[in-house]
């Protein structure tokens, strides 16, 4: 399994989602983060506020903010190699990245319609043509 890791910008708990206005990214990334897991995927999340000892041993983002700074948080990385920077990855890139179904989120693939057979006598042939 590939190790994904995300690392945030300080926020009063480690999902970002206490307070009374909720930011709808936050609450994405966690509720895809929750589906992932109950799927055997675990991505690791990590707040400046509550896991800044992550941000010092990690060396990629220890580099990353000494050039940068905290501004372009959060950093998505990758088997050690940062992936994006400045936003959280979208559904769709998460499943790429991490080489999983889209079906582990609960989002069902794209479907077709089936026309349904002519109506018949109830033996299903059409037109009387049994066999």
């Amino acid at each position: 399994m590939k190790k994904m890791q995300i690392f945030e910008k300080a926020m009063c708990c480690s999902t970002g989602l206490c307070g009374v206005g909720v930011d709808p990214e936050l609450l994405r990334v966690s509720t895809v983060l929750n589906a992932l897991k109950k799927n055997g995927v675990e991505v690791q999340r990590f707040n400046l506020s509550s896991s800044p000892q992550e941000f010092v041993d990690n060396k990629v983002v220890n580099n990353f903010i000494n050039e940068k700074g905290i501004d372009d948080l959060p950093v998505t990385i990758l088997e050690g190699e940062i992936v994006l920077v400045g936003r959280y990855p979208t559904n769709g890139e998460l499943m790429k990245l991490l080489n999983v179904p889209m079906s582990f989120l609960g989002e069902k693939p794209k479907s077709f319609k089936i026309k349904a057979a002519p109506k018949s006598g109830g033996c299903g042939c059409g037109n009387g043509d049994c066999c």
